[in-house]
């Protein structure tokens, strides 16, 4: 346990060190964390922590979701709700069908871990999506659709990779069996989020004491991610109702004035501290891999892959083109290029059974797409929202 600790402590003084040279040199906070972790991979006293499911899941996950989810607001949420949820579900079984035709075709894999690698690669992570957009400075209505979209597409994406694994592992399964999977893991996590929610503003309401009310929204975070993940059900979206729940009606008068106050400050730091294990983490795992071995399919898959996130934005957005939740194009571009794989593409093939068919060429594929997508989509993330009017340019050094 104490070397545990340790290896935090230091991964958090590196962590620290990054922000500062990141934000001198004008880098994406994120991109510099991915190389000191693969720097850290380097040396001979790596103080690695492995890098499992259960440690992006259970550990890491649920305050990057409730932090996000806090700040959230529900009028904006609703607003553009069809739209998101558009997005998440049939934006995803496009992306889905165009990557796994696309490697079967290309790349030459049989159906079954085409199929597989699409699902893992299709949703976008909102660890990488929020942090990016965070640093970026976006703001209003287009925050809210990518960080939306990111958050929602969890549902799609788990009973997709569920159907993938079982057709893999030689598993039957019918549509009106994928349908009940669906509407179970989405709902299903969404109650458990109110369930827990609902209960922590009735606790909260009774105390003034604002390290309570910390340790209320801690459990609440927690709790409701491990109960709805408990029941199979989609965790990611029982803590970003449960974030949403809190941050929108605890603003109501549950929590105390000085309680959000110093909620907001937890939570920011819990946020910080999960990203920089994370990226760090990622990094470090980078190291492990032999990408020089597959490099043509990995160039293959990632040009495959970004097909696949068009094809998931520019045909939903154009359904809604006459409407009241028309999205305007340059923003479309955004969600596009905005579309970030991360952690929770890894989570999904780092809990793949060891007896998988292709279950390393999965991994190595996955990693090498997730690295393309913090590295280079996130450089050009910011200088692509300046060109496009979207941040302002920053002020020139006198």
């Amino acid at each position: 346990m104490g070397l545990v600790v340790e290896r935090v402590e230091l991964l958090l003084l590196v962590a620290a060190v990054v922000s500062i040279l990141a934000r001198r040199l004008r880098l994406p906070y994120t991109v510099g964390l991915v190389a000191a972790g693969a720097l850290i991979a380097l040396l001979p006293i790596t103080p690695v922590i492995n890098l499992t499911k259960d440690l992006i899941f259970t550990t890491l996950l649920p305050p990057l979701i409730f932090e996000a989810a806090f700040h959230m607001s529900w009028k904006g949420l609703r607003k553009d709700l069809i739209l998101t949820l558009t997005l998440a579900t049939l934006g995803v079984l496009l992306s889905t069908a165009l990557i796994a035709a696309g490697v079967h075709y290309l790349v030459g894999w049989s159906w079954e871990p085409a199929l597989l690698l699409g699902v893992v690669l299709s949703a976008t992570d909102p660890v990488s999506v929020i942090a990016t957009f965070k640093e970026a400075g976006v703001k209003g209505r287009l925050q809210l659709l990518v960080e939306a979209e990111s958050l929602l597409n969890d549902g799609t994406a788990v009973v997709l990779f569920g159907v993938a694994q079982a057709a893999i592992l030689g598993g039957s399964f019918s549509a009106g069996g994928i349908s009940v999977s669906f509407f179970t893991t989405v709902f299903g996590g969404i109650l458990c989020g109110a369930l827990v929610g609902g209960l922590m503003l009735a606790l909260v309401g009774h105390t003034q004491d604002h390290l309570v009310e910390i340790a209320f929204t801690t459990v609440a975070a927690y709790g409701s991610f491990l109960l709805a993940e408990h029941f199979h059900l989609s965790g990611v979206l029982a803590t970003l109702t449960t974030g949403v729940l809190v941050g929108n009606f605890g603003a109501l008068g549950t929590l105390t004035e000085q309680g959000r106050e110093a909620v907001t400050t937890f939570w920011e730091f819990s946020g910080f501290v999960a990203n920089s294990l994370i990226f760090l983490l990622i990094g470090a795992r980078l190291g492990h891999h032999n990408f020089f071995a597959v490099w043509s399919t990995i160039v293959a898959v990632n040009l495959i892959v970004i097909l696949g996130r068009a094809l998931a934005v520019y045909p939903c957005c154009a359904l809604f083109a006459r409407s009241r939740w028309r999205v305007p194009m340059r923003h479309q571009h955004i969600l596009f290029w905005g579309g970030l794989r991360g952690a929770l593409a890894l989570a999904l093939v780092l809990g793949l059974p060891p007896d998988t068919p292709y279950r390393e060429p999965i991994v190595i594929v996955t990693f090498a797409v997730v690295a393309f997508s913090i590295v280079v989509q996130g450089i050009t993330m910011t200088p692509l929202l300046r060109r496009l009017g979207i941040i302002d340019e920053p002020p020139v050094a006198e």
